[in-house]
């Protein structure tokens, strides 16, 4: 399925040289600011507590905040999801709140700020008798509910951050090997050094403006790599079928072709893909909010690194129709002459 068919070649590979200068400057600045500004790491990666409240009414997150403040807590993170009533906190783990009932803490102090009174009730759920804190206001109404707590340890968080980094490595090595053994190891280098280029970009700009990098953000770093892979696989498979076809054409010329020709499979297949990415950006909430950021970066430079750093390093690699297509052997006249 095409939009359209560009007869005449687009010269790409002309101008190589200054998009990869830009790519490199870009990759660059992204591991200055991974360097200098770091991570802003969640609760997931660093320990603490997540806590999810529900307000009868509209939920003032600025007097939370401050309600928290007070508590010890210097930066605490107060959003709301789902609707208007529906509150999740992220706190870190702090000296003066004790981990484990750090929730029980929290829960006391914004009770008592909406003028309540936390009780203990038992009820059932999945058929187990489960303590629940509530809070009541001196008429019996219910002022604030708590729907969820997770508390993540100091140790948990760094096991979490182990096996991330872990899964990242495991990724970039099969790529590497998948490639290696399908086309040739000048395009497993190239491919993965354009991938690498595409997570270090987005690693930069989570960096760059401190957005919260969670477990949902690695998840869709993971997911940029096996989606950049699949679009310079795209690429790589039409260059060895221009290698056959285009018998008299040169390296360059075979390369632009190839990108050339896979111009409206580019921009139907990322268009979709970014429609939906857009519709999780724009309605699902704050917790779907940096997973969404992460892949609509990762989609954008994937599309940059595919077409301008993968085929570029391939050429500039050497790559040539002997890597990928046998030649033929002539057959020896005297093969199967009897003497």
């Amino acid at each position: 399925m095409e939009f359209f068919r560009i007869k005449k070649d687009i010269p790409f590979m002309r101008h190589a040289l200054i998009f990869n200068v830009v790519s490199a400057l870009t990759f660059v600045a992204a591991v200055f600011f991974l360097v200098t500004r770091g991570l802003h790491l969640s609760v997931e990666f660093k320990g603490g507590t997540v806590m999810e409240l529900k307000y009868p009414a509209a939920a003032n997150q600025e007097k939370i905040r401050t309600d928290l403040i007070k508590l010890g807590y210097e930066q605490p993170e107060v959003s709301s999801f789902g609707t208007a009533q529906e509150v999740m906190l992220r706190l870190p783990i702090i000296k003066t709140v004790a981990g484990a009932t750090g929730s029980q803490v929290v829960f006391g102090a914004l009770c008592k700020s909406e003028g309540g009174a936390v009780t203990r009730i038992d009820t059932v759920v999945k058929g187990q008798s489960v303590a629940k804190d509530v809070c009541h206001s001196p008429a019996g109404a219910d002022v604030l509910s708590l729907q969820k707590v997770e508390f993540v340890g100091p140790q948990v968080g760094d096991e979490l951050a182990h096996n991330g980094i872990s899964a990242l490595l495991m990724v970039v090595l099969f790529v590497v090997v998948y490639l290696a053994i399908r086309f040739e190891w000048k395009y497993a280098v190239s491919a993965i050094i354009a991938n690498l280029h595409d997570v270090v970009i987005i690693l930069g700009f989570f960096a760059f403006f401190q957005w919260e990098f969670s477990l949902a953000v690695l998840a869709g770093v993971l997911a940029v790599l096996g989606y950049s892979v699949n679009e310079s696989v795209v690429i790589f498979d039409r260059i060895r079928e221009n290698f056959r076809k285009q018998r008299k054409a040169s390296v360059e010329e075979v390369i632009d072709n190839a990108i050339t020709s896979t111009i409206s499979r580019t921009i139907i297949t990322h268009g979709c893909t970014q429609m939906m990415v857009l519709s999780m950006l724009l309605l699902g909430g704050a917790t779907l909010h940096y997973f969404a950021v992460a892949l609509t970066i990762g989609i954008l430079f994937g599309i940059y690194s595919s077409v301008f750093v993968a085929a570029a390093i391939a050429m500039w690699l050497g790559v040539k129709r002997e890597d990928l297509i046998k030649p033929i052997k002539e057959k020896d006249e005297t093969d199967g002459a009897v003497v």
